[in-house]
């Protein structure tokens, strides 16, 4: 199966929406988002190593771009060669059906609160909400946002409020704690638009750094 050249998601070679030839060669893409890209500067996808790394605000991260992906990050880092406490990263983005339908399908959690309208109005709840999971995950996103390799050890979380469907919301992670062999202990949280908490807990991670790559490394 072909590899979108952009964001490394296999792509069905039968799915010729997002295409591109490019020397006599024909590329497959995820979404009209990275063949965008690609079209930009084929060079840097097709000369150059895996993987393509973002760059937020000036610092690499451990990010491949996607075209099925949204959402927007803000680092707020002192020196990204070395984390420390008040460091602090933040991502937010609107839940939508398809993200609740597609986890849904993932996880095979196909729980009638999540997606039957007709069910959910019946319930404590008055209408569709959005997996907890799927809610928590959005701090996982932002913890990859950190310049490094983050691999979380512990994670902790108090779930305070439901998100409906259309909810924007952002996730925060905000390093209090300094450990031994580059462990860091994180305050983790979720607020939506009305700047309510949905989610907070504390995280124990591990930051390795970047490996050697085309764009550098912590």
């Amino acid at each position: 199966m072909p590899v979108d050249p952009v964001c490394s998601m296999e792509v069905p070679s039968t799915d010729t929406e997002a295409t591109v030839t490019h020397n006599e060669e024909t590329y497959y893409f995820c979404s009209q988002a990275c063949r965008n890209l690609f079209e930009q500067s084929p060079s840097r996808y097709l000369d150059e190593q895996h993987p393509h790394l973002s760059e937020i605000d000036g610092v690499t991260v451990p990010r491949l771009s996607s075209g099925r992906a949204r959402g927007d990050f803000e680092i707020d880092i002192d020196d990204p060669g070395s984390l420390g406490v008040g460091d602090r990263v933040t991502f937010t983005k609107a839940i939508t059906d398809d993200d609740v339908r597609s986890f849904a399908e993932a996880t095979s959690d196909t729980n009638a609160l999540h997606l039957n309208e007709e069910f959910s109005e019946k319930t404590r709840f008055g209408s569709r909400i959005a997996h907890g999971t799927l809610v928590s995950g959005l701090i996982s996103s932002a913890l990859a946002c950190f310049p490094g390799v983050t691999i979380y050890l512990s994670q902790n979380l108090e779930y305070n409020r439901p998100v409906s469907i259309g909810e924007t919301l952002t996730a925060s992670c905000e390093i209090v704690e300094t450990l031994e062999g580059d462990e860091y202990r994180l305050t983790t949280r979720i607020e939506n638009e009305a700047g309510k908490l949905v989610i907070h807990g504390t995280a124990t991670v591990i930051i390795d750094n970047l490996p050697n790559t085309q764009m550098g490394s912590r």
